[in-house]
């Protein structure tokens, strides 16, 4: 910085203001900079500025898994958001392990970041180190809560799962449940929601016998026990089968394909498979799934939303409700597959 003040002809101040808000200076001596900066390549080194400043312009993102189709259509909806609002968000992946967690909250510390977003791993997450981070910065839980009490937004598993199954019910047989490996709360969480929706539905909860498992490769694990149920036993406790999520589902509909079962709602079919999240292909698979779509553009507006109001920055958001907790609501998408 010193150097390309001397080079622009500008004191250090002048050039500094300039980067911090280009608005802020003269216009004759916006255009000097900005013609210096087009002659040298200059730019200054954004993470050296931010660890000098007391309110730094970087916001952290730690999710459990880049690869999963939900992360990064909300990965990619919150830079968008943050680089709207002035911040770059850097994004970091625990990969589901609760070591990397650790090295992502560490390495978001040291880039003294204003706010962060975390979608944690679970039972198994950094809560000491979490809440060290939170002590320094505010910080909103998406996806999967940490716990009762922290900030908050996504969607009602309770009302998701009574939506999909109260239609399973009322279409066809009763759903038996395949369960996600126990990779965050949301294994508990839906599991949970559908013994309850049966139960208020009068229907008795069955709940599809797996191997625990605690890895990402959700179609590649619904795969193999779909598969290895079908081998041993012939069928599923129903013949719908509701799926944790999107991904389990593809997994279990390619067992049932193997296995010479014809997927859909139709009355020559012989199984109904369900998801829930409306993965981008849940729509391209075959038969296409039914599913529950998450809102990922609103999970993504209300969580930036809701930090933003905690670091005490303007928004224009007229329907960010008090509570810190947001639950939101989801919809059926009626496909082919039940």
């Amino acid at each position: 910085m010193e150097d390309f003040s001397e080079f622009v002809g500008l004191s250090r101040p002048t050039v500094s203001k300039y980067f911090n808000d280009p608005t802020s200076v003269r216009p004759k001596t916006r255009a000097k900079i900005e013609a210096a900066i087009k002659q040298s390549g200059f730019r200054p080194n954004l993470f050296a500025v931010n660890l000098n400043r007391r309110r730094t312009t970087i916001l952290g993102i730690i999710i459990p898994n880049q690869l999963d189709h939900f992360y990064m259509a909300i990965t990619r909806k919150l830079q968008s958001l943050a680089e709207e609002r002035g911040y770059f968000a850097v994004v970091l992946s625990s990969d589901g392990k609760p070591e990397l967690e650790m090295r992502a909250i560490e390495m978001l510390r040291s880039l003294n970041v204003a706010g962060a977003i975390i979608a944690p791993t679970g039972e198994k997450s950094q809560h000491s180190a979490l809440t060290r981070l939170a002590a320094d910065v505010p910080i909103i839980y998406i996806d999967s809560p940490l716990d009762t009490t922290s900030p908050f937004v996504g969607t009602d598993n309770l009302k998701s799962f009574h939506l999909i199954v109260d239609y399973l019910c009322r279409s066809g047989s009763e759903p038996c449940y395949f369960p996600m490996p126990s990779v965050n709360n949301n294994a508990i969480k839906r599991q949970e929601a559908y013994r309850i929706a049966m139960e208020k539905l009068g229907f008795e909860p069955k709940i599809v016998e797996v191997e625990p498992a605690r890895n990402w490769d959700f179609e590649q694990y619904g795969f193999e026990q779909a598969a290895r149920i079908l081998r041993e036993k012939g069928h599923f406790p129903t013949s719908t089968v509701l799926c944790a999520n999107d991904r389990i589902a593809f997994g279990v509909m390619a067992a049932a394909w193997q296995a010479g079962l014809k997927i859909g709602r139709l009355k020559d079919c012989d199984i109904r498979i369900a998801g829930h999240d409306n993965n981008p292909l849940s729509e391209f698979s075959c038969p296409s799934l039914t599913t529950v779509a998450q809102d990922y553009n609103e999970i993504s507006r209300l969580a930036m939303d809701l930090l933003f109001r905690t670091l005490g920055e303007p928004h224009e958001a007229k329907d960010l409700p008090e509570d810190s907790r947001i639950l939101l609501n989801a919809e059926i998408k009626l496909r082919l597959s039940a």
